[in-house]
């Protein structure tokens, strides 16, 4: 009989629901504990799993005694539930991007880690989704050619959306190899508007860059209210489009619209849409084949994450300092500070009409 692992989920949100349904949907594994500061929402929680509460992670963790431990939180207590769930003697820790807020938590996060020697996943789960496998299929078969460019934007700010873009574009980028993404070499990029610089997912309004791969691919990159609008897309968070070109096509993925394709075969589309309920399943399975065997590594391991984190905060730092910024970064600072400090308060120029409520205008 296959080992039955031991789950505890921190923040019984909208997030923290989700990935408890998941993991106690899947017969691999048990929801023992939550944590949450809301009683309402810590209650309603422990009724539904049959799970014990309290309010201190780690207090919750150390008696329960998880094989996992889960927590969807403000993104401002990163390395603070990285050592609960090291403490709490868990093998795998699964939690919400970004990674940190800055390269001072980022660094002091993969430290403590690596260290530890804990496995790790972000969520990055939305490259289950059908459309995204999609576009993956299209480009690994060889049908667009050398690729030589892929591109990310999002209408939603930086914090929120770009560890997804960037993840899902170094995904495209291994191209029809089955091994490692290449490795970001150098970043620039430019950033405007300063409103949501004090947003609990702080940001700045518009940001846009370029990354250089090692493989000589190009990485473009939109995220804000400057980013072009996705017209095919109603649900305003769901306006994002990732996708690779190549020397004889291009295909790409609408995160709330489906998929489309140009190659020499001639031009294809399809539906797909963003569904936590068919995503998290196959994410949680692979936690616990990550568990079950070393070897398969989960494809939203930390380290993955961790690579793209690093562009994230690349680009802040180019925004903020002006020029190109060498990978990988090598001195810890607080990228959002520098672009408080440096980011010109002026307010940002809307792409589309549709971006004027979130941007304050």
């Amino acid at each position: 009989m296959s080992t039955k692992y031991r789950v505890v989920v921190v923040g019984m949100g909208k997030r923290g629901m989700h990935h408890a349904q998941a993991f106690q949907a899947n017969g691999r594994f048990e929801v023992v504990g939550v944590c949450d500061i809301d009683p309402a929402r810590l209650d309603a929680a422990a009724a539904k799993f049959g799970a014990a509460k309290g309010t201190d992670a780690l207090q919750v963790a150390s008696a329960a005694k998880p094989d996992v431990f889960c927590f969807c939180t403000l993104p401002n207590l990163r390395s603070e539930m990285i050592r609960a769930g090291i403490k709490s003697g868990a093998r795998l820790i699964a939690f919400e991007k970004p990674v940190a807020l800055t390269t001072r938590e980022g660094f002091l996060v993969r430290k403590l880690l690596a260290d530890s020697g804990v496995k790790a996943v972000v969520s990055h789960q939305h490259r289950y989704g059908e459309h995204y496998r999609k576009v993956k299929e299209i480009v690994a078969s060889g049908a667009l050619g050398r690729i030589h460019t892929v591109y990310g934007t999002a209408s939603g700010w930086m914090m929120h959306m770009i560890s997804h873009l960037i993840d899902y574009m170094r995904w495209y980028n291994e191209g029809t190899s089955k091994g490692e993404s290449p490795a970001a070499q150098w970043v620039m990029a430019q950033g405007a508007g300063r409103g949501k610089l004090t947003d609990l997912l702080p940001s700045p309004d518009y940001i846009a860059g370029f990354i250089q791969f090692a493989n000589g691919v190009r990485g473009i990159v939109e995220c804000g209210a400057g980013a072009p609008d996705v017209p095919e897309v109603d649900y305003w968070f769901r306006k994002c489009r990732i996708g690779a070109q190549g020397t004889e096509g291009f295909a790409e993925v609408l995160t709330g619209g489906g998929w489309r394709a140009v190659t020499k075969a001639g031009a294809s589309s399809g539906g797909g849409s963003m569904n936590y309920d068919l995503d998290m399943p196959p994410y949680i399975q692979d936690i616990a084949d990550w568990l079950d065997d070393d070897r398969k590594m989960h494809p939203c391991n930390f380290e993955s994450a961790y690579a793209g984190f690093e562009i994230m905060m690349a680009f802040c730092r180019s925004a903020a300092n002006g020029g190109q910024v060498s990978l990988p970064l090598t001195d810890a600072a607080d990228e959002i500070e520098l672009l408080k400090a440096h980011l010109a308060d002026r307010k940002v120029l809307l792409s589309t009409p549709v971006n004027a409520k979130e941007y304050g205008q």
